[in-house]
């Protein structure tokens, strides 16, 4: 079996998507079909997908007819490349640049349009085009949804009709009906021929309950009643819900991918001393690129030339810009900010954090919740019960009343608003917002369910090492025990037994002296004593650096010593007395003790698993407000512990960063890896922290309650107005502009709450 993945061209309807997914997945020799409408994207596991596009081509045109199945390759820039000389007062000569405004610019200098020009492809914007894809004009180069002639063609006829339309309301009533009759006719077609001949098609393949087969029924219907301005106004109203509802679907898909979708069309390739514009995929690893100030950082690579600072908060959702010097690896997706710079490739772009993060978050939308294949579900019930019920009010209230004009209408009204579209769009989009605005602030959530399943965490359980704490340590505490030797002294001693081990203590010691400019010697012998510490002979002193035991071993009087309450003490001994002692701690992340307060406002219960001793584990937990601590730890403990923790408080997110904790991290009801953690851990987790930074713990779990709340409102909201509509039309108190609002108008509302939760934490 293979997995291949294929684009939707046209995918209109989110109720039609679940219906070609059905039916595709109903082909023998497919494995798993899943259709993301919110990426249009087609997932198709069997043995040689590629054989299957026919049969799915044709399944998906008798739901949708305009439907195109294409596979999904690398953006194709269609960029012509050309060279520009790098002079060595930084201008950048172009040789053939071109921009819309049809001036030929040399040396970027300014042209009579009075802007700036980088690289703008040929665009007639006028504006400074940077490889951030994103113009000063505020638009977006690479996913705008710009007018086509089909939208185009829609609005056309959708004025017509109107006009049409209302020429016919305000015709005096002296006018013959067969006139007025006429205009309202020719109006109905003009907005309706492209329903009707879905719906035709719809019907001979077998699509009795498609929404625009029931909205041709009941607007004939409402013709043949003889409620003319009815009809037209319905389909008038159903339109222009439609193209509204669709442009903001679209509008949603591209905001979302916009903050998501990173991916450089083109790169400055060096060649010798200029230039040249290739596109991404092109660019090789070795291969020097050049990146200007304002630019995003196109691939993953080395700075070899150029000192600059760095923006990454788009990729890790960091404020803080970063100083980068030659040597420094470089992150696509990051913006350069200040200085022009020369990178050398690491990685080709399908291999490159973009590509990567963008390959996260389809993989995730493509991970449909349980609330999402709910409602798939029931929306094949729910039409069919409103039309049964639509059938039972044309004819048995009929035939007890009499009044077959006024319960045939409202029998039109219940087919009107058996469409789901509204349900079944609500939760996917809404769901994708979240894992738009999670991406935003550098979380990752591998999927729909990892989003979802957060909602029902009762208990926050946290490795310690690179979690609650940097995982590095620091010298917090220098203590001198014999008036001879100052702390400048002691830091010096200490360096310089330090200086040849590689343990992680050592380097502490040695930055510490660094920092302080602290000078260190070179002993004439050293010997490392394991798990003990360093024995060494400087300046013909004797010096012993180490724990209690070491001094033990060479019956060193520590009677002065106190235990310490944590962290981890270095001794000194010099000659056989003792010096000093230097307190080394790895020290708690600066957002630890706000995070947990945060997690503890949420209502949910922390616990801290660590391999490290009792005392240390207490210490941080009291520090954090960590409430529960388990230390001492092996890493085939922590499991049991967390299985014991689930079945005292319920389900449990566990959050680590060590290949030691990708089996808890598996087997968590949401395992959660910092991502500066091991492979194997940020593999096993159904969250990944990019920032490194624990405040991303409630950020998450507030962006799936409010992913999940938005996706309740959308189903809540579009069931109430549904029922109301149904139960009003039934006691002589709506109609079928109170319908269509039910279908189109709800639809539209629901995906303007869903994109909301996106803008929410996109700018928090």
């Amino acid at each position: 079996m293979s997995q291949k993945t294929y684009i939707l061209e046209n995918l209109g309807c989110a109720n039609c998507a679940a219906k070609i997914e059905k039916r595709i997945n109903e082909l023998p020799g497919v494995d798993e079909a899943v259709i993301t409408f919110a990426t249009k994207q087609l997932r198709l596991t069997a043995d040689d997908p590629d054989r299957y596009i026919k049969q799915m081509e044709a399944i998906a045109r008798s739901v949708e007819p305009d439907i195109r199945i294409t596979e999904r390759r690398q953006r194709e820039s269609g960029v012509h490349t050309r060279q520009e000389d790098i002079c060595n007062h930084g201008e950048h000569h172009h040789h053939d640049d071109h921009c819309g405004c049809s001036e030929h610019h040399h040396h970027d200098d300014h042209c009579n349009c009075g802007e700036h020009h980088h690289h703008d492809n040929h665009c007639t914007c006028d504006k400074d085009h940077h490889h951030d894809n994103h113009c000063t004009c505020g638009e977006d180069h690479n996913h705008h949804e710009s007018s086509t002639p089909h939208d185009n063609k829609e609005f056309i006829s959708i004025l017509s009709g109107a006009a049409l339309f209302i020429i016919g309301q305000l015709l005096p009533d002296s006018i013959p009906l067969p006139l007025t009759l006429v205009i309202f006719l020719l109006a109905y077609l003009i907005l309706g021929w492209n329903v009707l001949q879905k719906a035709v098609s719809g019907f001979r393949n077998g699509q009795i309950f498609d929404e625009n087969f029931l909205m041709s029924i009941a607007t004939i219907g409402a013709f043949l009643i003889q409620e003319y301005p009815e009809a037209v106004g319905v389909m008038l109203f159903f339109r222009i819900g439609e193209y509204f509802e669709h442009k903001a679907v679209e509008k949603s898909r591209s905001s979302i991918m916009k903050a998501i979708d990173m991916r450089p069309e083109t790169v400055n390739l060096i060649k010798g001393d200029s230039y040249i514009t290739v596109p991404a995929e092109d660019v090789v690893p070795g291969q020097i690129i050049l990146v200007r100030a304002g630019d995003r950082i196109p691939l993953d690579g080395t700075l070899i030339e150029g000192i600059t600072r760095i923006d990454t908060s788009a990729v890790t959702g960091e404020p803080v810009p970063v100083s980068a010097a030659p040597g420094d690896a470089l992150v696509s997706g990051c913006l350069n900010l200040t200085g022009i710079i020369k990178m050398r490739v690491d990685k080709p772009l399908e291999d490159s954090m973009v590509s990567r993060i963008l390959e996260c978050v389809e993989n995730a939308a493509a991970g449909k919740p349980k609330m999402e294949r709910f409602i798939t579900r029931f929306s094949r019930i729910y039409t069919p019960i409103v039309v049964v019920a639509a059938a039972f009010t044309a004819i048995v209230p009929s035939i007890i009343t009499g009044e077959w004009s006024y319960w045939i209408y409202t029998a039109l009204t219940f087919l009107v608003i058996s469409c789901p579209c509204a349900l079944v769009l609500s939760v996917p989009l809404a769901f994708f917002s979240g894992i738009g605005a999670g991406s935003s602030k550098g979380i990752l959530f591998k999927n729909g369910l990892s989003l979802e399943a957060i909602k029902n965490i009762r208990t926050i359980v946290m490795d310690k090492t690179g979690t609650i704490t940097k995982g590095t340590f620091e010298v917090v505490e220098i203590i001198p025990l014999d008036s001879a030797y100052t702390r400048t002294d002691l830091v010096s001693l200490f360096a310089s037994c330090e200086m040849t081990s590689n343990h992680p203590i050592a380097s502490s010691i040695l930055a510490h002296a660094k920092e302080d400019s602290i000078p260190y010697f070179q002993p004439e012998t050293t010997e490392e004593l394991a798990g003990r510490g360093i024995h060494a002979l400087l300046f013909g002193k004797e010096l012993l650096c180490g724990n209690k035991k070491l001094m033990e071993q060479f019956h060193i009087d520590c009677s002065r010593l106190v235990d310490a309450n944590y962290g981890t003490e270095v001794i000194l001994a010099v000659d056989g007395t003792l010096a000093g002692i230097i307190h080394i701690e790895d020290t708690i992340k600066q957002e630890s003790a706000e995070a947990i307060r945060q997690i503890h406002q949420m209502g949910l219960h922390t616990a801290m698993l660590t391999g490290d001793s009792e005392e240390n584990a207490i210490a941080i937990a009291q520090k954090t407000g960590i409430k529960t601590v388990h230390s001492r730890l092996l890493p085939e403990d922590k499991l049991t512990v967390l299985q014991k923790i689930r079945s005292q408080k319920g389900a449990v997110m566990f959050i680590g960063d060590g290949i030691n904790d990708a089996p808890v991290l598996a087997g968590a009801d949401v395992g959660a890896a910092m991502g500066n953690g091991a492979d194997a851990a940020i593999e096993a987790a159904d969250v990944v922290f990019m920032n490194k930074n624990l405040m991303s713990v409630p950020q998450a779990i507030e962006i799936s309650r409010a992913a999940i709340l938005a996706a309740k409102q959308n189903v809540i909201f579009a069931l109430i107005v549904k029922a109301f509509v149904l139960i009003f039309g039934f006691l002589k108190y709506a109609n079928m502009w109170f319908a269509v609002f039910a279908d189109s108008g709800v639809a539209l509302i629901c995906v303007l709450n869903s994109i909301r939760v996106l803008y929410r934490f996109r700018d928090k």
